[in-house]
């Protein structure tokens, strides 16, 4: 690719990020797009919506900006969670990075980069090939490579000292959140699967009688899971039926929705036929959930008094290791009920064909990227399309194709992915959405690194190399040949992916395609609004590929970094503004998506010292290549090192912590309180009673009470 190209890919996706940075700043003080870009602010009652009008609602302006840069830490964590702080903390730690990598890169690398002549590229500077800015422009055995050398050292040093600073930061906050934090069910809770139900006894008598004899103190009460995932189907069924006619019935007249119930609708007392519906849908839901009592899941959650006694009980072991199986509770709201309809050989099955499907995915997509390399490669396009050749060589289109349309393209196929790894994952047996969700989100980051980086790196000029993974001793090399040879792709993919993915966030186009409809056919209002989650499983791993691709070319192609760098403020800035308007936390895992973040910038480094170490070699600098080797081993020891003194804190809160807080609880007068609400806090949702029509009769009335769980 030509400078020229990459600056119409700059010019094209910097226009359309103004625009959607316009449209947003007017859009969102229009009354009817309240629900679109503050939905959140809705459904908390903290904003009203307004039919006056003035003139300054039709000019653009950046006050939201102010607004989403004001909120410290505390307030964001308090608002959103740990797991919302940790995603922020992802872009001030790529910010640092790519600063201190931006400003060595660009007033070091770079120039000297420029100054080779390796590639005899005498074009004019608008017509220069962008691998001119790259290392493949140094002279083999100039001794100007040792500054790329040091470069990678001094680079190494800084990402892991952040790295460290920033584990450590987290797991502060995450201790300084839990000591501050409300009694919550999870923390007193646990769930245990494979439960041996002896002959002639039951699974609630046998969890209750086992907990009694080995946790007498400190067990309170227990819910035994049922077989519902049908039922919940029905339910789901019956609430799309109910919000469907309780729109009709706002709009249809009393008279329409009459009649009687005598013979043929003719005879008898008048009756609304809506409401005769709704109440057949209660009675048929009754009759489900009272067949469903005795349908037992060999598995329970347990509560405790304390955390700590949920902590113990946590590690019991029975004299057979598939019986008596526990892991940490999710929050109740969390819980992804279908999980324990599924027996032990499902569960196994459904993890066979995630691990299948996934590569098979893999494997297809290669499909897509063999489109994309083809479209950066103009002869190969005259080649294919011999017809297309005139207006193939038409400057613009040239620079259209080969700029813009390719890393467009690839990002329209990736857009499927991650909801086909929720799918995967779901199919996998988790007990929680955040399980599914963090389980999709390291699919997606591999497939993302796999595919994205990989593939079109193999498939761009080391296809021909496909037995490299079977001669570890060439990998250096052939990576030094492939990945400066992709420089150009990636930094437009950044340009194209990244910029315009990042505006479209903030401007959320298919929502307000949705809500102009909704308005306009349907009338919904915003009592019916539902505030959405932000997606973790999609969004860290494209934030984590730019990471991998800044680290990767940090000295191989550092034209890259300022373009990162745009996309992280914009990122920072957008996200902050979606978190506190837009999306709702449906769940809290404390944290626990630093450590992906972690292990991926470790394998980004990692990726550098072996591309660095085929570089030298390939540059006829050996001493170099030499000295670079013990970098990926330092950087591994470093990773153990932070595995061993911050991952169990992730994992579990020490005793030490359990027992602080135990004793700061036992001073709360609503204790009792919550222990009651905590008897009851993880009743399967689709036995709770179903009341459409209002009624207030025994129809109404629990299915099941505590005593019976």
């Amino acid at each position: 690719m030509i400078l020229s190209a990459l600056l119409t890919s700059v010019g094209i996706n910097l226009g359309l990020c103004f625009l959607f940075f316009t449209l947003y700043s007017i859009l969102r003080k229009q009354p009817g797009n309240i629900t679109v870009y503050a939905p959140r602010l809705v459904t908390e009652g903290k904003f009203q919506q307004g039919d006056h009008f003035n003139l300054e609602q039709l000019l653009p302006s950046a006050s939201w900006v102010k607004k989403a840069w004001e909120p410290s830490e505390e307030e964001l964590i308090s608002k959103s969670g740990l797991d919302a702080f940790i995603f922020m903390r992802m872009f001030i730690f790529s910010l640092r990075v790519f600063s201190i990598g931006g400003i060595v890169g660009i007033f070091l690398l770079l120039p000297i980069n420029y100054m080779g002549s390796q590639l005899s590229d005498h074009s004019d500077f608008q017509n220069k090939s962008l691998d001119s800015f790259s290392i493949s422009n140094v002279n083999n055995g100039s001794n100007r490579l040792w500054i790329h050398f040091c470069a990678a050292y001094v680079f190494t040093g800084v990402v892991c000292y952040l790295l460290y600073y920033e584990y450590g930061h987290i797991s502060s906050k995450r201790l300084a959140h839990f000591f501050s934090s409300e009694p919550l069910p999870h923390q007193f809770t646990i769930l245990v699967r494979g439960i041996p139900v002896p002959p002639g006894s039951t699974c609630n008598e046998t969890v209750e009688r086992f907990f009694k004899e080995y946790h007498p103190s400190t067990y309170l009460s227990h819910s035994v899971i049922r077989r519902s995932n049908k039922l919940q189907s029905l339910i789901n069924d019956a609430e799309k039926l109910y919000k469907k006619f309780a729109q009709i019935k706002d709009k249809s007249e009393a008279s329409q929705r009459q009649r009687c119930d005598g013979c043929f609708g003719l005879f008898g007392h008048k009756v609304d036929r809506l409401e005769r519906r709704l109440q057949d849908i209660e009675d048929n839901l009754r009759m489900e959930q009272s067949s469903l009592s005795a349908k037992e899941v060999p598995a329970a959650f347990v509560s405790f008094k304390s955390r700590f006694g949920a902590a113990i009980a946590l590690n019991i072991q029975g004299v057979n290791p598939t019986e008596w199986i526990t892991e940490k509770a999710p929050e109740p709201l969390d819980v992804h009920w279908p999980f324990f309809s599924e027996s032990f050989i499902k569960r196994w099955i459904g993890k066979l064909v995630a691990i299948f499907a996934c590569a098979a995915l893999t494997i297809l997509f290669f499909i897509p990227v063999a489109i994309v390399q083809g479209l950066t490669n103009l002869e190969q396009l005259e080649t294919w399309f011999p017809f297309l050749k005139s207006i193939l060589r038409m400057a613009v289109v040239s620079q259209v194709i080969t700029g813009y349309l390719p890393s467009l393209i690839l990002q329209l196929f990736l857009s499927v992915v991650p909801p086909s790894m929720i799918v995967l994952s779901s199919l996998q047996g988790y007990i929680s959405w955040s399980q599914i969700q963090k389980s999709a989100c390291t699919k997606v980051l591999w497939f993302t690194i796999w595919n994205i980086f990989f593939a079109n790196v193999l498939s761009g000029s080391a296809l021909y190399r496909v037995n490299v993974f079977l001669e570890p001793k060439e990998i250096p090399t052939i990576l030094a040949e492939a990945v400066p040879a992709q420089a150009s792709f990636f930094i437009a993919y950044v340009v194209t992916s990244g910029w315009t993915n990042i505006a479209s966030e903030l401007f959320q186009l298919l929502r307000f395609i949705c809500n102009l409809k909704n308005r306009i056919c349907s009338g919904e209002s915003a009592d019916e609004l539902e505030a959405p989650s932000i997606p973790y499983h999609s969004e860290i791993p494209r934030i984590l590929l730019f990471v991998l691709l800044g680290i990767t070319y940090f000295f191989l192609a550092p034209l890259i970094l300022p373009f990162l760098l745009v996309y992280f403020c914009w990122g920072y800035i957008i996200y902050r503004n979606q978190l506190l308007n837009v999306y709702v936390p449906k769940y809290d895992t404390g944290g626990e998506f630093w450590s992906k973040v972690h292990n991926s910038t470790i394998f980004s480094l990692v990726l550098m010292h072996v591309i660095a170490i085929g570089i030298f070699g390939l540059k006829k600098l050996p001493l170099a290549s030499g000295l670079t080797i013990p970098l990926p081993i330092l950087t591994l020891l470093f990773d153990d090192y932070c595995r061993k003194r911050f991952l169990p804190l992730f994992k579990d809160f020490p005793a030490e912590c359990l027992i602080k807080k135990d004793r700061q609880d036992q001073n709360d007068p609503h204790l009792s309180e919550f222990y009651e609400k905590l008897t009851r806090a993880y009743d399967d949702p689709a036995l709770m009673p179903k009341n459409y029509t209002g009624r207030n009769d025994s129809h109404a009335s629990p299915l099941l009470h505590t005593s019976d769980v």
